[in-house]
């Protein structure tokens, strides 16, 4: 087969910082607000994320006092800036009671321009949450619920360590949705000696619940996880993909679209907080081992607050809750952007690149030109997307990007 016909975009690019005269942005883009809550009853064997298992009881008032304490500190870096999505993520955050909740969200409007329709995402775990949580949270002002339910069959639960049973998770997403309209359900497959119909069945069976959302995760087994120090027999690359075929095909006859690699949504419901990563959008994170991203009109900044909870909020009584700030360099943007814009499948308008990183598209022209030419990527003066190659062998196509 001839190769693709590629389509320039712009002159082709020489050095990135020397073409872009550094980074200019004209105007930043939306910010959001990540609240991390780092307690869980327990760890589950596949979770890399900064997670803590409750030992003595959650010191609630005092942690709820450093995350104000940590927004207030903040403030001069956003000043003005209006936040478009709040998500309060962990961990277990249905943890936290709904009167912290109130707390919470009362002082961040008291600080913040937070928008009237702004997105306000709680993640929750079927094994801590009832009916009159959800009715709390809703009251304090949380509009959307992420449940990680991850599977409704008791093996595969069993295997994943999760605290809850099927009963319990149903529950909780009927539950849910009593008090939410829009719900998402967190579901995993490839897992520990799952099969095809199992996970197809845990696809039907939260397709059959009618929300407004669902994520369907891979199961990846990542370093300084108990699966990485003790593998379990996990399906092969292509028996995964099967189940991957499967979800897609399964949530498409259930009218949910496909937009990003893992999420799917009913028409109106993609999940605004999200898609303002993806997009390269801005986030303060406030929290034990919160990361954020925040622009400036010349520079593109990453942070990462002290991970160990008490570490935390005693750095943020000192006024130093920061662990490290570093400035995103010009040869580094591209494939920061590309690693985040590519996972939707509809990718990006072509103008979004240099808006969102301050750099000339020129930049990427060679990079472009690759991967259009290995099928790839479908380029044109308006939109940027993978094609379906791209988005099976999406990790090949993000490399093009990355420089070493």
């Amino acid at each position: 087969m001839p190769p693709k016909r590629v389509i320039p975009l712009v002159a082709a690019g020489r050095n990135r910082q020397a073409d872009a005269g550094g980074i200019r942005l004209r105007e930043l883009p939306p910010l959001s607000l990540y609240v991390h809550f780092p307690w869980c009853v327990r760890k589950c064997p596949y979770c890399d994320f900064n997670s803590h298992e409750v030992r003595t009881g959650i010191p609630e008032a005092d942690y709820v006092s450093a995350l104000i304490a940590d927004l207030e500190q903040s403030l001069p870096k956003i000043w003005g800036r209006r936040v478009v999505s709040t998500f309060i993520g962990g961990g277990t955050p249905s943890l936290l009671s709904p009167e912290a909740v109130d707390r919470l969200l009362v002082a961040l409007r008291a600080r913040l321009p937070l928008l009237p329709d702004a997105e306000i995402t709680l993640e929750a775990n079927p094994g801590t949450v009832d009916r009159e949580h959800f009715a709390g949270y809703r009251g304090a002002g949380i509009n959307r619920i992420s449940i990680g339910v991850q599977s409704f069959n008791p093996k595969h639960l069993a295997a994943l360590g999760r605290i809850h049973d099927q009963h319990e998770a149903r529950r909780a997403v009927e539950a849910a949705l009593r008090h939410f309209d829009n719900v998402n359900i967190d579901l995993m497959y490839a897992l520990p000696q799952q099969t095809l119909e199992e996970a197809r069945a845990d696809i039907r069976q939260a397709a059959a619940f009618g929300t407004s959302h669902l994520s369907a995760y891979h199961l990846t087994v990542e370093p300084n996880t108990r699966f990485w120090h003790e593998p379990p027999s996990l399906p092969d690359d292509d028996l995964a993909a099967a189940m991957q075929e499967a979800v897609e095909e399964t949530l498409a006859y259930h009218g949910y679209g496909h937009y990003e690699t893992s999420a799917f949504a009913r028409p109106g419901w993609q999940c605004r907080h999200n898609l303002n990563y993806w997009l390269f959008g801005d986030y303060l994170g406030i929290g034990a081992g919160a990361h954020g991203k925040l622009s400036f009109p010349d520079r593109i900044v990453r942070e990462a607050r002290q991970r160990h909870p008490e570490a935390y909020m005693e750095g943020v009584a000192q006024g130093a809750a920061i662990q490290e700030a570093r400035e995103v360099t010009a040869d580094d943007l591209p494939f920061e952007f590309m690693m985040n814009a590519l996972r939707l499948l509809d990718g990006f308008p072509a103008r979004l690149f240099p808006e969102r990183t301050g750099l000339p598209l020129a930049v990427l022209q060679p990079e472009l030109e690759q991967a259009q030419a290995l099928g790839l990527l479908a380029v044109d003066a308006e939109r940027i997307r993978p094609t379906d190659q791209g988005r099976r062998f999406l990790n090949d196509l993000l490399q093009i990007f990355l420089k070493g």
